[in-house]
């Protein structure tokens, strides 16, 4: 069981078409957030399927495909992390967590990290120090800043929403739209859980928030309840 084998099954199933609008799709271009991405062209089931099949990937083949310059490779071998990661013995949680940390250069894409972010960081940090996603939420990478957001995901699933609101208020003047979408997701996400909260963080942050992060905070909200926030906003 090797990550050639792996390659060779993908890229057999590959699709031109598929490849093209992922080209578009994943922003590719210059000057885009997935500048110089490259893409086989398989679809998501068809790369859930090949990671079910290979779960057992030992872990020095799982980073000879999350270094692959194909994004399908780099998700399948992530993928496989969290199919790992449930089973394993805390000795070998920590191990996925940090192989995962240490290859965030690669988690280059919104999908690589939504993916899969919450099964390994969140998961891994609901009963420990959180520290770590403050530093991942101040770095320079994008994606770095994405995995402290969506890492936050796991406590909301479990009722803890301190961290996401934390971290939210930490990524209130980030730069990237991508950013403003994750960040008033998680918002939103904790609002389902406890919107009362998630109205007492407005209050005070909603006339600085990103218009973008503001509409998806307050999606669920009545269409008044939305209105008197856009009102505020800036």
């Amino acid at each position: 069981m090797t990550a050639s084998e792996i390659k060779k099954e993908m890229n057999a199933l590959g699709s031109k078409q598929r490849a093209e609008h992922s080209l578009r799709f994943f922003k590719t271009g210059k000057g885009e957030y997935g500048e110089g991405d490259k893409f086989l062209g398989l679809s998501m089931p068809e790369q859930r399927v090949i990671a079910k099949k290979y779960k057992d990937l030992p872990l020095t083949e799982i980073q000879k495909l999350v270094k692959s310059p194909f994004h399908e490779h780099r998700m399948v071998g992530l993928i496989i992390l969290t199919f790992q990661y449930p089973l394993a013995s805390e000795k070998t949680k920590k191990q996925l967590y940090t192989f995962y940390l240490k290859n965030t250069k690669y988690i280059n894409n919104w999908d690589l990290v939504d993916v899969t972010t919450p099964r390994i960081v969140g998961e891994y940090l609901v009963d420990k120090n959180k520290a770590i996603l403050h530093t991942l939420a101040s770095s320079k990478s994008l994606w770095e800043r994405r995995i402290a957001i969506l890492a936050t995901f796991a406590f909301i699933r479990r009722g803890v929403l301190t961290h996401t609101f934390s971290i939210a208020k930490a990524l209130l003047h980030d730069r990237e739209d991508l950013m403003h979408k994750a960040v008033g997701w998680m918002l939103r996400e904790a609002g389902k859980k406890d919107q009362a909260k998630l109205e007492d963080f407005l209050q005070t942050y909603a006339h600085i928030m990103p218009r973008t992060m503001l509409r998806y905070a307050i999606e669920k909200f009545t269409e008044a309840e939305r209105k008197k926030y856009l009102a505020r906003g800036r």
